[in-house]
């Protein structure tokens, strides 16, 4: 994928142009961090891969918390205690250890890579989860979210709520959870309502408008 200077450079014109910071998204991700508290149990050793912004990893209530990505400014949004790791996903996953985490957190990340490498990637997650360790995935749903889903440049894999489940359980992960309507694909257009009350009322409603992401939920045997 080339050197790791030129891989941090591009992702940095693709935060500037296309993932720019926004207070909105921390708001939302405060509250999806405590509805999804009930897929980390306490005392866990947890990691986000792809943090960017570390706006889920700052607000998981955990023993160990650490962020992963490619961009090296994490380790300017990361919250006090928050380790940061910059490296590449698709080769340098084993540094994180071994049976190392009991969850590993990841949002909108598979699908920036080739389908081979987002194979490879998930083989990874299941060696650095514990015996009995989750991954918790927040994805786009190519299902209900085609329309929009190459807006993004970057995104190489496409995925469902069944073919994700499927590639997990090819690498030996049991699913617990598949939620295939889950959060709106965006947050443009949808700022003005971004308020704790509303995300958690729309994150229990039976009927979700707009939803285009995904979540999936898995444990290591």
């Amino acid at each position: 994928m080339g050197d790791m200077n030129g891989e941090a450079r591009e992702m940095t014109g693709y935060h500037a142009a296309h993932l720019t910071a926004d207070p909105a998204r921390t708001v939302l991700w405060s509250v999806i961090a405590r509805y999804l508290d009930r897929w980390i149990p306490p005392g866990a050793h947890v990691v986000e891969l792809g943090s960017g912004y570390c706006d889920w990893i700052n607000h998981v209530r955990a023993s160990r918390r650490v962020a992963v990505d490619i961009w090296p400014e994490i380790v300017r949004h990361a919250a006090p205690g928050v380790e940061t790791m910059v490296l590449d996903l698709s080769r340098d996953l084993a540094a994180l250890g071994c049976s190392t985490f009991d969850v590993v957190l990841a949002s909108n990340v598979l699908e920036h890579f080739e389908p081979d490498a987002a194979s490879r990637l998930v083989g990874g997650i299941a060696e650095v989860l514990r015996p009995g360790g989750r991954v918790v995935l927040v994805q786009p749903n190519f299902r209900f979210a085609f329309r929009h889903y190459f807006d993004d440049y970057t995104h190489r894999a496409v995925f469902t709520d069944v073919s994700l489940a499927a590639l997990l359980r090819a690498h030996r992960l049991s699913i617990e959870l598949v939620q295939p309507r889950f959060l709106p694909y965006s947050l443009r257009g949808a700022r003005a309502f971004v308020h704790p009350w509303l995300v958690r009322a729309y994150l229990h409603a039976p009927l979700k408008p707009l939803a285009g992401q995904m979540l999936v939920v898995a444990r290591k045997s």
